[in-house]
């Protein structure tokens, strides 16, 4: 087991989510930046999508108490282990009694613990992820929590050490995009604006929504929508005109009209920008997408 002794703003359990269940009412949830939580897995050898724990900003502390291998990826932090450097994106080993401290992270916003065998709470409807809209999942972890674990799996980890941490974003960052299903209720200049002008993440963000700042976008039918599927990535666009962009914890329902839908691997670079980081809109005419990530990784470059 492992000893919570600082949670941070937030840390929670998280895996790839619980996908298949929209048609019951029920998100998907699951690590905001799955491409680090499988790069945690991968270095101590778990199956990519075994549970770990996602803490925000930093600021978070745990004990262990039982030898085990372990692994911190996501948003860069200062890493110490009994009082000593550690490293992130890299295989370490830790004893019984060994305290692990995080640090404030740099930039980014999610990091991530893995350890050999992974995270080990009941699933709900196959998956161990905290969703902190619908309450499915277990609580999120507070001081003197006790997080049990999966024994180690017998093989070797895929990799032992890793430089592609989440970067530094640049000043202004591509967000690639398609277009729909809505979009036929908003005008050509909306739709040219959105496309053209440059927009900022709000301090209203977290694991559902990212509300942004910028121009309005102009409607040209107002008339109410039926309450419709929401998928991940969704721009929806409220009577305010301002758009909201739909992260892990999105409800599966809503009734505003949606604008165009963010690329998958674009999400998860939205999942670790901070308030005020600015972006573009790209619409996505390819199979291929050049925007920023943090990291560059062909095997995610898609459109999925």
């Amino acid at each position: 087991m492992i000893e919570i002794v600082r949670p941070g703003m937030q840390a929670t359990i998280q895996d790839l989510g619980r996908w298949g269940f929209g048609h019951l009412g029920v998100p998907e949830a699951g690590a905001m930046d799955p491409w680090s939580l499988r790069l945690g897995n991968r270095l101590v050898g778990n199956a990519e999508g075994a549970a770990a724990i996602e803490f925000l900003l930093g600021g978070f502390a745990v004990r262990f108490r039982c030898q085990r291998a372990f692994a911190v990826t996501g948003a860069p932090l200062d890493l110490s282990l009994n009082g000593r450097p550690a490293e992130c994106g890299q295989w370490q080993f830790a004893k019984p009694g060994d305290l692990l401290v995080a640090g404030h992270a740099a930039h980014g916003m999610r990091s991530y613990l893995a350890v050999a065998g992974g995270i080990d709470v009941a699933p709900v409807l196959g998956s161990r992820s905290t969703d902190s809209l619908s309450g499915l999942g277990p609580a999120a972890l507070r001081p003197g929590d006790v997080v049990p674990m999966r024994p180690p799996e017998r093989r070797a980890p895929a990799v032992d050490v890793v430089s592609s941490m989440v970067s530094k974003p640049p000043d202004q960052i591509a967000i690639g995009f398609r277009w729909g299903p809505r979009d036929d209720r908003f005008t050509c200049s909306a739709k040219q604006t959105l496309a053209t002008a440059t927009f900022a993440i709000s301090h209203e963000v977290d694991r559902i929504a990212a509300r942004l700042t910028g121009p309005e976008l102009e409607f040209a039918i107002t008339d109410d929508l039926p309450t419709e599927g929401l998928a991940l990535g969704s721009i929806q666009v409220p009577p305010s005109g301002h758009p909201i962009i739909h992260l892990a914890n999105h409800p599966p329902t809503g009734g505003y009209a949606v604008i165009g839908v963010v690329a998958t691997h674009d999400v998860a670079t939205l999942s670790q920008c901070r308030p005020g980081t600015r972006l573009r809109f790209r619409p996505l005419t390819r199979t291929r997408s050049a925007s920023w990530s943090g990291r560059w990784d062909p095997a995610r470059d898609d459109l999925a």
